[in-house]
C-alpha cells in the first residue's frame, strides 16, 4: 500500500471531526495567546517577585507545549502534510528544539542548552534562550493576526476608517503601557494625560513632548517608545500585513486598498509587492544607522555600559528613520557633547532624508531591473512621481540650507567655523522638513527663520513615506497649476505627462483641509494660550500637524485644553486630512448627471 493511500484512508477517518477540532484549537490558541501576553505585559511593567517570575516562565512553556500539540495536530488533520512542513519549517524547528530541551530536562534532569553553554563556556545561554521563546511567541501571536487579516474585507468598515481605528488602537495601548510602574524614573506612575500625549507623539511620530523623555523613562519606558515609533512609522497594519504574507495566505480587496492609499501606490498589486520592500529596507537601514551611530558617538558621553551605547545607537537610528524626533538626550542633539559631533549629524540628517523621501520612490532608485532598463532605453528613466519628489526635495533642503545659513549667521551659527555652519544649517533644513531633530536651541531663532521654517514644515516629506505634511508632490501640483493659469493653458503637463484633473482636485483638497485645520488649531491657541505669543503657538501648531516635533520650548507649557488641541492636530496630520474627511464622509449614490456650466467671478 502507498503511502499516498495510506494518507487518503487518514483524510477520510479525521474528515468528520476536522472542522470541530481545527476550530476548537484555533479557540484554544487565542486563550492561551491573550493569558501569556497578559503576563509577559504584567512581568515587563510591573516587575514582579522571584516566586511570581518563575511561575510566568512555567507557563510560558506551558503553552510551547500547547503549540506543540497543535503543530501536530494541523499536520496530522493537513490534506498536503509534507507541503505543509515545508512552508513552517521554521516554526517547526523551533518547537522541536524546544521539545528536545524539555525531554533532557525530564530524563537528564539538565537543561540540554545550559549543558551546552557549559561545554563551550557560554553560562548563560538558557537566558538567551527563555528571551528568545517569549519574543518567538510574539511572532507566533503576530503570524496568528496575519492569517486573520484577509478577514478585513469581511468587515463593513471603509480603508480610511479602518486606518483611524488602527492608530486609536495603538495609541491607546501605548498610553496604557506607559502608565505602567516600570516604564518611569521618579513617579510611580505616569498620569493619564501626560501618557496620552506621550502616546500619540510617539505613534504619529512627531516627537513634541511634555516630559523630559531621557530622564522621565527607565529604559523600559524608551523600549515602549521605540515600538510605537517603529509602529506608528509604518503603520501596524503594514506588521499584520507582513505576517499575513509570511502565512501564505494571501491578501483580501480592502487589506490591499489600505496598503495603496497608506504607500501612495499606482495600484493594488504594486502596494502589495512593495511591503516586503518597505520592511526589508527600513529594517537595513536602521540597522546601518544604528552601526554607524554606535561607532560615531562622542568619547567623551560615559556610557554604563556597551549595551547602553548599543541602545542609544538603535533607538535614534529608529527614530530618525521614522522621523519622529525623539532623542534621549535632555536637550536632543544639541547636549553639549554632541552638538559638534558633525559625523553623527551626517548620519542622522541621512536616516530622516531616506525615510521622508518616500518608498515607492526608493523602490524605483534602487530598482535593479529599472536601472539595466534605463542603461539600455535612457529616455524613459525614472517615474514621473519619482522625478517630482526627488528633486522637490533636493530643492527644499538647499533652499531651507541657503536661508537659515545667511538668516542666522549673527545668531545661532555665530562662532561656528565654516564646516560646522555648512553643516548645521543642512541639518536643520532636513529636520524642518518633519523629523524634528534639533542641534541648536529653537527658542533662539529670530522670527524671519521661524517663518522659513513654518513654510518647509507645512510642505513636509514625500508620499508613502514616515514624515507628515501635505507633501511635495502637492505642492510641485499646486505651483504647476497656478503658473499655467498664469499662461493660460488648460492642461497642466509635467514631463510629458499630462495630469488628470482627479490628481489636481485631490492636491487641492489637501492644501484646503490642511490650511485649514492649521488655522483653526491656532486661533484656538490664541485663545487658551495667547500668553506665549503668536508665532512661538503658529510654530508649534503647524510642527503637531505635520508631525516634525520642532517646537521653541512651549509644549509643556501649554495649557490642558492647548495640549489637547496640539494631540488632535498631530491625530489629524499623521492620518491625513483627506483620509479623515474620506472616513467621515459618506458615498454619493450616482454621479451619473451634470448640471449646466456657472460663470463665477474669480480674483
Amino acid at each position: 500500500m502507498s503511502i499516498r493511500s495510506i494518507r487518503e484512508k487518514i483524510n477520510l477517518a479525521l474528515y468528520d471531526s476536522k472542522e470541530l477540532v481545527l476550530r476548537l484549537f484555533k479557540i484554544g490558541s487565542f486563550i492561551t495567546a491573550t493569558f501569556i501576553l497578559s503576563l509577559l505585559v504584567y512581568q515587563f511593567g510591573f516587575d514582579p517577585n522571584t516566586e511570581i517570575k518563575n511561575w510566568i516562565i512555567i507557563f510560558i512553556k506551558a503553552s510551547f507545549g500547547f503549540y506543540i500539540i497543535k503543530y501536530l495536530v494541523d499536520i496530522l488533520y493537513s490534506y498536503e502534510p509534507f507541503k505543509l512542513i515545508r512552508e513552517t519549517w521554521f516554526e517547526g524547528l523551533l518547537l522541536f528544539l524546544i521539545l528536545i530541551n524539555a525531554v533532557s530536562r525530564l530524563i537528564f534532569e539538565q537543561s540540554l542548552l545550559n549543558a551546552i553553554g557549559n561545554e563551550i563556556e557560554l553560562f548563560h545561554l538558557e537566558n538567551f534562550y527563555m528571551l528568545f521563546i517569549q519574543c518567538y511567541f510574539f511572532v507566533l501571536v503576530g503570524i496568528g493576526l496575519g492569517k486573520a487579516s484577509p478577514k478585513l474585507s469581511f468587515l463593513k468598515v471603509n480603508p480610511p476608517r479602518l486606518l483611524i481605528f488602527s492608530f486609536i488602537l495603538l495609541i491607546l495601548i501605548g498610553t496604557g503601557l506607559l502608565m505602567m510602574p516600570e516604564m518611569t524614573e521618579e513617579v510611580h506612575m505616569m498620569p493619564f494625560f501626560e501618557a496620552l500625549f506621550t502616546s500619540i507623539s510617539a505613534s504619529c511620530v512627531t516627537g513634541l513632548i511634555v516630559v523630559d523623555t531621557a530622564t522621565y523613562f527607565t529604559q523600559k519606558g524608551h523600549i515602549v517608545l521605540m515600538l510605537l515609533i517603529q509602529l506608528g512609522g509604518l503603520n501596524i497594519i503594514s506588521f499584520a500585513t507582513l505576517f499575513a504574507i509570511f502565512s501564505k495566505k494571501g491578501l483580501g480587496i480592502k487589506h490591499q486598498t489600505i496598503l495603496q492609499e497608506n504607500f501612495s501606490s499606482e495600484s493594488l498589486l504594486s502596494g502589495k509587492g512593495l511591503l516586503r520592500k518597505i520592511f526589508l529596507f527600513s529594517f537595513f537601514m536602521e540597522t546601518i544607522g544604528m552601526i554607524l551611530l554606535y561607532f560615531t558617538w562622542n568619547p567623551e558621553i560615559k556610557f554604563a555600559h556597551l549595551e547602553e551605547q548599543f541602545f542609544y545607537s538603535i533607538f535614534h537610528s529608529v527614530s530618525a528613520f521614522n522621523n519622529a524626533g525623539f532623542s534621549l538626550f535632555s536637550d536632543g542633539l544639541n547636549d553639549h557633547l554632541i552638538q559638534n559631533s558633525f559625523n553623527m549629524h551626517l548620519i542622522i540628517a541621512g536616516l530622516i532624508f531616506f525615510g521622508s523621501i518616500g518608498f515607492p520612490v526608493i523602490e524605483d532608485l534602487f530598482n535593479f531591473e529599472r536601472i539595466k532598463r534605463t542603461l539600455k532605453t535612457p529616455w524613459l528613466g525614472l517615474k514621473l512621481s519619482t522625478k517630482i519628489s526627488f528633486y522637490t526635495s533636493l530643492f527644499l533642503i538647499a533652499f531651507g540650507m541657503l536661508m537659515f545659513y545667511f538668516l542666522e549667521q549673527q545668531n545661532t551659527l555665530n562662532g561656528m567655523g565654516l564646516e560646522g555652519q555648512l553643516i548645521t544649517s543642512f541639518f536643520q533644513s532636513i529636520t524642518a522638513r518633519t523629523a524634528g531633530f534639533n542641534t541648536v536651541d529653537f527658542s533662539m531663532i529670530g522670527t524671519p527663520m521661524l517663518i522659513i521654517f513654518i513654510f518647509l514644515m507645512f510642505i513636509g516629506a514625500s508620499p508613502g513615506s514616515t514624515g507628515g505634511g501635505v507633501k511635495t508632490s502637492t505642492f510641485t501640483l499646486i505651483i504647476y497649476s497656478a503658473m499655467n493659469t498664469i499662461r493660460g493653458q488648460k492642461r497642466i503637463e509635467i514631463g510629458k505627462r499630462t495630469i488628470s484633473p482627479e490628481l489636481l482636485h485631490k492636491a487641492f483638497s489637501i492644501f484646503l483641509f490642511s490650511s485649514s485645520a492649521i488655522f483653526l488649531a491656532i486661533f484656538i491657541l490664541s485663545i487658551s494660550d495667547g500668553d506665549k505669543g503668536l508665532m512661538p503657538i503658529a510654530f508649534e501648531a503647524v510642527s503637531a500637524f505635520s508631525t516634525v516635533g520642532l517646537s521653541t520650548g512651549i509644549t509643556a507649557d501649554l495649557s490642558s485644553f492647548g495640549k489637547v488641541i496640539i494631540m488632535i492636530c498631530m491625530f489629524v496630520g499623521r492620518i491625513g486630512t483627506l483620509t479623515l474627511a474620506f472616513a467621515l464622509s459618506s458615498k454619493m449614490k450616482s454621479h451619473n448627471y451634470e448640471y449646466p456650466n456657472a460663470h463665477l467671478t474669480v480674483g
